[in-house]
């Protein structure tokens, strides 16, 4: 135990043998707790000025007591409704989350009520003065109620106590509500328009869960089912290509989509590598754009990405001469080739006849690829160290 000189200390799932039990002051009710800590966050100067004494005066402990788990779970409970009223006012303000209430205070800082509530409560869990995975459920409850537009400040506010949080007795209390955070604000985002973000968080929790992490690995191989490509089941008028064909393209994306199907029974992988063959004949005989050659820059890459072509039928005769177009479903086919070739499969899911016949299919694409114009130098390159990098990643995840 501590005496009332050294602050309140945490002692969990430890018997109070001699004292009993240590129950919660009937002063300590969670509207008095919010407004301790709202007159908290209207304080200038650094947490480690005035936490101790706020949080003293929020649960009022008797001499020689501790915080012990009930504590903790009132103040918690406390903070997160302190939490969610920040927001909804901030919201009923019109203004940003993190933005509401900031001021320049004496020391010429920048503050909002949220961030001053969280840095108050950061300093508490980092030196012991309250459970350290507070901080943890209080981020996520932010990320929860907040806007994606916000959420990137929160994250930016996380990013910036990234070494305080990271801290062996912070972080092992609060990785798995860290990870399941960030993991929530992935599935939020658009792979397409928050691509930046997404690394920010990537590029996060990388930095503090172990290569092992086995949340991260992918163990089992699971593909990306929810990309699914919808395209024309039936012919429509006026459409001038065969309609045949353009099924038979459009069917590459299943294969695309759940590699896991071309290695069932040997007919689904003669059926795919016919159809390929279909495709790969057609792109040798239709001739490309008058533009081919007009894309010389890397900006102008990047100004034509698309993350979804269309597949209407009606566009298919365009989409063929489209030299991206055709670099887009030739890639797709080395990054199939790539899986079909890992070293997990055996030999009754995958015989060594088809092999030989990957191995005689690969060689189409490849060259395809490397008769397209605009930088094609730089793309083989990339396209070639992803690949690299993609077969160690998955030999790395058969050995966990």
């Amino acid at each position: 135990m501590a005496d009332a000189t050294s602050g309140l200390r945490i002692v969990l799932n430890q018997p109070l043998i001699e004292h009993g039990p240590v129950q919660v002051s009937s002063h300590a009710d969670r509207d008095r707790v919010i407004e301790v800590f709202r007159n908290a966050i209207l304080r200038s100067g650094s947490p480690e000025n005035f936490a101790l004494q706020v949080v003293q005066e929020a649960i009022k402990p008797q001499k020689q007591t501790v915080l012990v788990l009930e504590e903790n779970q009132s103040l918690e409970n406390a903070l997160r409704t302190l939490l969610q009223e920040l927001v909804s006012e901030a919201v009923k303000l019109g203004q940003r989350t993190m933005q509401y209430g900031q001021a320049i205070d004496n020391e010429g800082s920048n503050c909002g009520h949220v961030p001053c509530l969280l840095d108050i409560v950061l300093y508490l869990c980092e030196n012991g003065h309250i459970e350290g995975g507070m901080i943890f459920q209080l981020l996520e409850d932010l990320t929860e109620m907040s806007t994606m537009k916000d959420c990137k400040e929160v994250f930016g506010y996380i990013e910036s106590k990234q070494d305080t949080l990271g801290k062996p007795e912070l972080f092992g209390r609060g990785k798995l509500v860290m990870l399941r955070t960030c993991n929530q604000l992935l599935r939020r985002l658009s792979k397409a328009n928050d691509v930046v973000f997404c690394g920010r968080i990537l590029m996060f929790l990388a930095h503090f869960f172990p290569l092992s992490e086995r949340s991260a690995v992918n163990v089992k191989g699971v593909c990306n089912m929810s990309n699914e490509t919808k395209y024309e089941k039936d012919a429509s008028d006026g459409v001038s290509i065969d309609f045949n064909f353009y099924k038979t393209f459009w069917s590459l994306q299943e294969h695309f989509r759940n590699p896991v199907v071309t290695t069932m029974p040997p007919a689904k992988w003669q059926k795919f590598s016919s159809s390929l063959m279909v495709v790969l004949d057609a792109f040798e005989a239709q001739p490309l754009s008058d533009d081919e050659g007009n894309v010389n820059s890397l900006e102008q890459e990047e100004a034509a990405f698309s993350i979804k072509y269309l597949t209407s039928s009606k566009l298919m005769g365009l989409e063929l001469k489209d030299p991206g177009f055709r670099r887009h479903i030739l890639v797709q086919c080395l990054i199939l080739f790539d899986y079909l070739k890992a070293p997990a499969k055996s030999e009754k899911d995958w015989p060594a006849d088809n092999m030989k016949c990957l191995q005689q299919v690969k060689v189409a694409p490849t060259t395809m690829i490397s008769d397209l114009p605009s930088l094609i130098c730089i793309i083989m390159g990339i396209l070639g160290t992803c690949l690299l990098i993609s077969d160690h990643w998955k030999r790395y995840g058969f050995k966990l």
